[in-house]
Order: structure tokens, then C-alpha cells, then sequence
């Protein structure tokens, strides 16, 4: 029992890895709404601010296996810590939109050293009975990490707006947003003076021939399994895979592999193209559009880690009772219905400025530039912020501009809400994790790694692109076209998903090979 809590241990503090992985991705979309009037930012550059981390978490996916070959799994996350430690400070103290883009792709690099090396850690080094439940740690690290990130973010802005002595020195008013990514140094540093209590893998060690050290690690955290016994096994299955023959890409494309790779790639896209990082990483501007105010977007954004974490641990439990498919169906067909309810509400808000509304605006805002503007009715979002930009600059519009659209807008506030929520509930309970695990299952054994990386970067090359446009898309198409757009990719989707996703649950690596691979 002993030895099973230090397994159990030793996966949680590997595991915190997915949770700085899901911090990091997500702590931006509190900082959005002031990077654009702080640096003077076009909305393609907004995007490029949220997005440039994900193009080098692809590159450090790629390099990462590689690397951890040669330097350890531990030595690797121990310099992934570093970088999302150094990220935090250098973004906190970025002087201009550069400097701000590199520290957030230094933090990409540890975001995709993290997200590959803590799951193969924690698989390397615990018994059989138990891999299962300890790699999920790290899946469900990364939601947590998501949650914290938006309750962090809300916490700040409410200290900024605090009269107290403590949060006037800590200067949380005048740099909100340094201080939502600065603080992410915190856990990253106690990641990094953690792992230092943790040893090197036991598959690693065997693999540099550090037989003696393997022997000891193996003990401290197995000690009812015959050492010797289970390190020649290793070793056995180490010198099977040295001796295969190496698989190449080619593989991928014979005919043979045309339908299991239509689908991988397929739902791979359907994942990201259905809008989940959108939400993720803007949730606080879109709740903005609604007019509920800056402090409730903020606040109303934690729901969206709570939602997320819930369905999450739903799909976990569902996933091998119900099987992916029914999951796939049923999470899909509801995506699409709540953009569709997001879409429609959005397209039928009226936007409207009276006398008495203008009181209510900060006072950094001229009211005589906003007078063309009293009295018109607006039928869309678009050109009410056109015409805002008109009357009164592009700065002042970005800056203010949830302030003024909540005394402006006349819309359903909860119904987007509950769109919003049933979206990502609905991506957690299905495509979120399903994904993976249907990725896991389809490739054959001889190429599953490499399908796997292969379909994983196109699913990082279309999560960049949907969190890149999104600011623009929101700024020149709309909110209602641009959920209008999600709606349609997920119906698209959910037809392929009925027609061409097969079952596979019950059902061996083996047998699945013979049923797909024809």
C-alpha cells in the first residue's frame, strides 16, 4: 500500500506538467481585452498573440520524444518548468507586442515538452493495474489547469478594482495584465523544485544500460515485483523495437490505410474546427458581446473551467461503457445545436445608444463624438462597432468597447450563456477526449505512432488558424455568422461521424486492425 501511494504521489507531481500545459493556454483569454488598446493591435495580431504559442507546442511535441531519449524524461520536464517560469516573467515584463509574442513561444516550447513527456513519464513507470487511472492525471491536470486559469484571471481583475492599501502597492490596477501571466511563475517554479523528488524513469535507465539505478528506482516504488525479473523484460521488449524495421511515412498513404486515415484526420480537424479554442482562449471577450459587463465576463468565463472539468470526468467514465461513437454522435449533434442557439441569438440583438446611456460610460469617453450615434437602432454587431470606431477612434473603441455595448445592446444574455456552456460541455463529454482514445485504436500497431503524430499535427495546425482569425472573424463577419460557421462545420462533422466512424469498444488492437485495415 505504501509503495502504491508513492506511485500515486510521484504521478500527481509528474502530472502538474498538463496542469501548467492547461494554465498557460487558457490564462490568456483574461488578457485579450487590454493587449489590443496597450500595443495598438490590428485583430489578425490579437490573434497572432493567442495562436503564436500553439506553433511552437507542435515544434516541442516533435522534439521532445527525441530529446528525453538522450537527456531523460525528467531532465526534459525539468526544462520545460523553467520555460513556463521564464515565459511568466518575461510576458509580465514584455516592453512591447515582440518581446510579448517571443515569451509566450518560449512558454510553447514547455507547453508541448509537458503535453507529450509527462503522460509517457508516468506510463514508464507505473505498474500495469494502475497505468490507466495514473496517465489520466495528466488529461485531467490540463482541465484543472484551465479552470484555475480562469479563476486567477477574474481574482486579478477584482484586485485591480480594489481600494485596499495592499492591492494599491502590489499595482494590480495599472498592470492587470502583466500580472494574470506573471503569475504563473508560482507553479512553475514549485513544478521544477518538485521534480527534484521524483526519479528517472526505470524504462529510460534501462535504455542507457544504468541497470543498477533502474534496479533501485524499481524497488522504491515496486517493491513486490521481482526487479530483475520485470528490467530484463524491458529490456527484452527494448531490443524487439530496435530491431523492427522503421516505419515511414509513406506507409501512411498505401491504400490499404485510406480509410483509417480519412477518419483520424477528419475528426482530428472536426475537434478544433468546431471552435472549442475560440472559447477557451476568448471566453471573456465573448461573454463582453453579450453586455454583461467586463466583471461578469470575467466571472461568468469560470464557469466554462467548471463545465469543462465536470464533462470531462463524465466522458472518462462513460467512455468504455457506452462506447466513442455514441459519445461522438451525441456530444457532435450538440455542438452544432448550440452554435446554432449562440448563432440566432447573437444575429437577432438590436444595438442602441440613448441620452441617458451615455451617463453610464467611462469618463475617458467624449460624449459629444458618440451624439451621431443616440437614437440609431443597429441590427448588427458589426456595424455598430464600425460606427463606433468612427466616433470615437480604434482605441478608445477597443478599449471600452464592452463597456459601451452593455448600455447599448438589446439581447438574450442567459440564452448565450447557456449556449456557451452546453457547447463546451458537449465538446468535454465527446470530442475532447474521445479523439484521442479513437486515434489510440485505429492505426495499426506498426505505424501508430507515427499516424498518430502525423493527424496530432494537423490538429495543432487548425487549432492555430481558429485561434488566429477568431478576433477577426468577430470584428469584420460577426458573432452570429462566426458561431453560424462552428454550426455548420459540427453538422458537416456529425454526418461524417454517423456515416463513416466505426465502433470500437470491446474490441482488441489486433481485431480492429483485421476489421478497418483491409
Amino acid at each position: 500500500m505504501k509503495n502504491k501511494s508513492q506511485i500515486v504521489l510521484i504521478s500527481l507531481i509528474v502530472a502538474l506538467g498538463g496542469f501548467l500545459m492547461g494554465f498557460d493556454a487558457s490564462v490568456i483569454s483574461g488578457v485579450v481585452k487590454f493587449l489590443e488598446p496597450e500595443f495598438g493591435l490590428t485583430k489578425l495580431e490579437l490573434g497572432w498573440a493567442v495562436s503564436c504559442l500553439t506553433l511552437t507546442a507542435t515544434l516541442g511535441m516533435l522534439l521532445a520524444g527525441p530529446i528525453s531519449n538522450i537527456y531523460g524524461r525528467k531532465s526534459v520536464l525539468s526544462v520545460s518548468a523553467l520555460l513556463y517560469a521564464i515565459s511568466a516573467i518575461y510576458s509580465a515584463f514584455a516592453p512591447d507586442f515582440t518581446s510579448l509574442v517571443i515569451a509566450r513561444m518560449i512558454g510553447g516550447f514547455g507547453v508541448g515538452a509537458s503535453l507529450i513527456l509527462a503522460p509517457m513519464y508516468i506510463a514508464e513507470i507505473s505498474p500495469a493495474n494502475l497505468r490507466g487511472r495514473l496517465v489520466s492525471f495528466n488529461q485531467l491536470n490540463i482541465v484543472i489547469g484551465i479552470s484555475v486559469a480562469f479563476f486567477s484571471n477574474y481574482l486579478i481583475l477584482n484586485w485591480a478594482q480594489s481600494d485596499s492599501s495592499w492591492a494599491k502597492s502590489l499595482m494590480f490596477d495599472e498592470y492587470t495584465w502583466r500580472w494574470m501571466l506573471g503569475v504563473e511563475f508560482i507553479p512553475a517554479i514549485l513544478y521544477f523544485f518538485a521534480l527534484f523528488t521524483v526519479p528517472r524513469s526505470t524504462r529510460w535507465l534501462i535504455m542507457k544500460d544504468r541497470l543498477a539505478e533502474a534496479k533501485e528506482v524499481f524497488e522504491r516504488i515496486n517493491p513486490e515485483k521481482n526487479a530483475e525479473e520485470e528490467i530484463n523484460l524491458i529490456k527484452e521488449s527494448l531490443v524487439s523495437e530496435n530491431n523492427k524495421e522503421k516505419t515511414s511515412i509513406k506507409e501512411l498513404f498505401r491504400p490499404t490505410m485510406k480509410k483509417v486515415l480519412v477518419i483520424g484526420i477528419v475528426v482530428a480537424i472536426l475537434q478544433q474546427i468546431t471552435g472549442i479554442n475560440s472559447v477557451f482562449f476568448y471566453a471573456p471577450m465573448i461573454f463582453e458581446q453579450t453586455g454583461i459587463g467586463t466583471d461578469a465576463s470575467f466571472s461568468q468565463a469560470i464557469l466554462i473551467g467548471i463545465i469543462n472539468l465536470v464533462f470531462t470526468i463524465l466522458a472518462i467514465c462513460f467512455i468504455d461503457k457506452l462506447g466513442r461513437r455514441p459519445l461522438l454522435i451525441f456530444g457532435v449533434g450538440a455542438i452544432a445545436v448550440f452554435m446554432f442557439i449562440l448563432s440566432s441569438t447573437f444575429s437577432s440583438a438590436t444595438y442602441r445608444l440613448d441620452q441617458t446611456d451615455l451617463t453610464e460610460l467611462p469618463v475617458e469617453i467624449d460624449r459629444n463624438e458618440l451624439s451621431s450615434m443616440v437614437g440609431v437602432t443597429y441590427d448588427d454587431d458589426v456595424s455598430f462597432k464600425n460606427a463606433l470606431k468612427e466616433s470615437i477612434g480604434n482605441d478608445l473603441a477597443g478599449k471600452y468597447e464592452g463597456d459601451i455595448i452593455k448600455n447599448a445592446i438589446n439581447a438574450n444574455s442567459t440564452l448565450i450563456l447557456i449556449g456557451i456552456l452546453g457547447f463546451v460541455a458537449a465538446f468535454a463529454i465527446s470530442l475532447g477526449p474521445v479523439m484521442w482514445v479513437l486515434l489510440s485504436e485505429l492505426f495499426p500497431n506498426r505505424i501508430r505512432g507515427l499516424a498518430i503524430s502525423f493527424v496530432g499535427l494537423i490538429n495543432s495546425a487548425i487549432s492555430f488558424i481558429v485561434q488566429l482569425v477568431f478576433p477577426w472573424e468577430m470584428a469584420n463577419l460577426g458573432s452570429g455568422t462566426t458561431f453560424m460557421i462552428y454550426g455548420v462545420f459540427a453538422v458537416l462533422g456529425l454526418m461524417f461521424v454517423i456515416t463513416k466512424v466505426p465502433e470500437t469498444k470491446g474490441k482488441s488492437l489486433e481485431e480492429l486492425e483485421k476489421i478497418l485495415i483491409k
